[in-house]
């Protein structure tokens, strides 16, 4: 137990965003996206011992695990941090990767959340969904805006989590927290029960099925906010991954409630910094307007870029626009820009 509180301390110190246990070389945590082995010592095939601690400290059982393979939970240690936990195998051993996440909500301003993110909190119905590959940030921009919402607004919050990650303490607001497979068996079943729950504002961690879209779909339409992530990178592979995933016959009707629904896409990815070993964020946004909820009736999403870029009066602004005021403000070099940009030939251009 010893040891893994050292790797645990030790990635809370250096301000990791994750820590690597994996059979076949030494424990890494992982620091503005590079990996970094914390001492010399190889571990063994049997890294049973360093799970099984990692359980221990949880309280939680391990026949899931075993039995299955995959496992996902979360645990504090007091003083030190919250840590989210997946459990795998590999090559026939235990490996796990624990994100660390800070007990505090962070500061929206430090995390370089711009102000048009976070006025999403004034909304009160509808669907808004953040969006980005793994590890883009997605849940502390969920986190900042339902800590504006809790801090501004009389309301029932419910969170579905798979694990709960960022803690929220009632302020102005009540925030019933729910974890996948402790409260409640699944996203599906949690979402339909927390719809007697009297909530207005719901989090829904993440949208990974038919069943599920469509319900939360069908919350947002009955006068609830809904906050969900997608594992998509822009708002048009968003609209498409949606729509994709149901049937064809279906794929019309759905698109239709999905333009009527939909508020607002946020789509995010983490850009290393031109000084320091930071990461600094930048965002899509996608409003929606009366020319964008044609497009997706239409099926025309292929042309949603531009009326992003043309919208930028009504707070809309595309991935690279986000870069090149990035690379403006001198907060990223241009090989970055170029390296993250959508379009890098037509960027290049207006970078000069």
């Amino acid at each position: 137990m010893a040891e893994l509180l050292d790797y645990l301390k030790r990635a809370v110190t250096d301000q990791a965003s994750d820590l690597f246990i994996v059979a076949g070389g030494p424990v890494c945590q992982k620091l503005d996206k590079r990996m970094c082995p914390i001492g010399d010592r190889v571990l063994p095939p049997e890294t049973e011992r360093l799970i099984m601690d990692l359980y221990q400290l949880a309280g939680r059982p391990t026949e899931r695990y075993l039995k299955l393979g995959d496992d996902d939970f979360s645990f504090s240690l007091p003083g030190l941090a919250r840590f989210r936990v997946n459990a795998y195998r590999q090559r026939g051993s235990l490996a796990a990767v624990v994100r660390i996440v800070a007990f505090d909500i962070p500061d929206w301003q430090t995390m370089g959340i711009p102000e048009q993110v976070m006025s999403l909190a004034d909304t009160l119905h509808g669907m808004i969904l953040v969006t980005g590959t793994a590890g883009s940030g997605k849940s502390t921009t969920q986190a900042c805006i339902l800590d504006r919402i809790n801090r501004t607004r009389s309301c029932h919050i419910i969170t579905l989590e798979d694990p709960i990650e960022y803690l929220h303490r009632d302020v102005q607001s009540i925030v019933s927290q729910r974890e996948i497979a402790i409260d409640t068996e699944d996203y599906l079943s949690a979402l339909r029960a927390c719809l007697r729950q009297a909530p207005d504002v719901i989090q829904l961690g993440e949208m990974r099925d038919q069943e599920t879209i469509h319900t939360a779909m069908t919350a947002a339409e009955t006068g609830h906010l809904l906050i969900a992530t997608l594992h998509t990178k822009g708002a048009v592979n968003t609209i498409d991954r949606i729509v994709d995933t149901f049937p064809s016959g279906q794929q019309d009707q759905v698109r239709v409630q999905l333009s009527m629904v939909l508020r607002t896409v946020v789509s995010q990815q983490l850009l290393p910094a031109a000084q320091g070993d930071r990461l600094v964020p930048a965002f899509e946004i996608m409003h929606m307007n009366n020319a964008i909820r044609s497009l997706i009736r239409d099926s025309k999403t292929h042309q949603i870029d531009n009326a992003i870029a043309a919208a930028g009066g009504e707070g809309m602004m595309t991935m690279d626009q986000s870069i090149l005021s990035l690379y403006k403000a001198g907060k990223i070099t241009a090989e970055t820009a170029l390296n993250y940009s959508d379009n890098p030939e037509q960027l290049r251009r207006r970078m000069g």
